[in-house]
């Protein structure tokens, strides 16, 4: 059974990271495609918005939420004022949040139940 209906949104921090941040993401995005056969929206492909603001890219970041499942985050998220809007979003929209290391012990289970 192929997941890649299935949708996910990676949240964590970036700015003022080394490379910002962009190896934990795609690595994160990586496992989650290869593994489970989800559909990743990984903020780290994401080309840079005309303006090049950090405004501009959480506009981009607010229409991939609108189109995921759930959002999973990653280890620092809480100190990112971006993916403290992330995980705010979504959790207005009623979508679940999950640590990545908390998805990646539930996968098959969360898969299951939104099949």
């Amino acid at each position: 059974m192929t997941n890649s209906a299935r949708r996910i949104y990676l949240s964590g921090p970036m700015t003022g990271l080394p490379d910002f941040n962009y190896p934990a993401f795609n690595n994160a995005a990586f496992k989650l495609r290869s593994v489970y056969g989800l559909h990743v929206e990984n903020p780290a492909e994401s080309p840079v918005p005309p303006c090049g603001s950090w405004l501009g890219y959480m506009r981009m970041a607010v229409a991939q939420i609108a189109k995921v499942d759930c959002i999973v985050t990653l280890p620092g998220w809480e100190a990112s004022r971006g993916a403290k809007v992330e995980v705010d979003l979504a959790r207005g929209l009623g979508l679940p949040v999950y640590p990545l290391s908390t998805f990646l012990r539930m996968a098959d289970t969360w898969l299951t139940k939104v099949s």
